[in-house]
This record gives structure tokens, sequence and C-alpha cells, in this order.
């Protein structure tokens, strides 16, 4: 239980981060209390839609993932980024991602970075 709220408060910590340092990205709430929320729910979000779909991308595209080297994993990453966004959106939630490049590309990127230097800090495990 511990882990899971360690990387729960480190993600959202770096979609706050997100928000404050990647133009494109934003939080529009009125309050602290809505902005933490929203926050929250969007780190859920995000969570349960890499959990569900990483996995089966990389296992469907494993050729792809071969034949860039990787690289193509920051495509993936920024179009599951920019996915969170879109289900923030119609669960109603004022969280927004404008669009493929380079915001989700970016935000995935820097969340994801953010994640696991907390990660490795706070030595989750």
């Amino acid at each position: 239980m511990k882990s899971l709220l360690i990387r729960l408060g480190s993600t959202v910590l770096a979609l706050w981060l997100a928000t404050l340092l990647i133009p494109g990205i934003a939080v529009d709430s009125d309050s602290t209390v809505e902005t933490v929320v929203t926050l929250i729910l969007v780190s859920v979000i995000f969570g349960v839609v890499n959990a569900v779909l990483q996995p089966i991308i990389k296992t469907v595209g494993c050729g792809f993932y071969l034949l860039t080297l990787g690289l193509i994993a920051l495509v993936v990453n920024g179009l599951l980024f920019l996915l969170t966004g879109w289900i923030a959106g119609q669960a109603g939630l004022p969280f927004e991602v404008d669009g493929f490049w380079p915001t989700a590309v970016l935000g995935a990127l820097f969340v994801g970075v953010v994640t696991w230097i907390l990660g490795v800090v706070l030595d989750r495990d």
C-alpha cells in the first residue's frame, strides 16, 4: 500500500510540475482543493491507462520497438498521455492537453522522468 501511495503522490507532483512548465498542459480550476483533487484523479486515470494499454501495445508492436530501437515508445507514451487528457475531459475534469506534438510527448516524457527520479529518491519498493 505504501508503494502505491508513493507512486500516486509522485505522479501527482509530476503532473503538477508539468502543468507549470509545459505550455499546453493545464488544470483550469478555481481553487487549490479542486486542483489537487483533479491532479489526483488524473494520476489515477494515467496509471490505469498505462497499466492496461501499455503492455498490450508493447506486445502487439514489438517489431516496431525493435525496428526503431525503442524510439516508438515516445510516440506511444505521448498518445497514452493524450488519451489520459481526453478521458479526463470526458469525465468533466478541468485537465487539458492541447495536442500530440510537442505537448503530449513532452508531458509524457517529463512525467515519466520525474516519477522515476522520485521513485529512486523515495525508494518506493
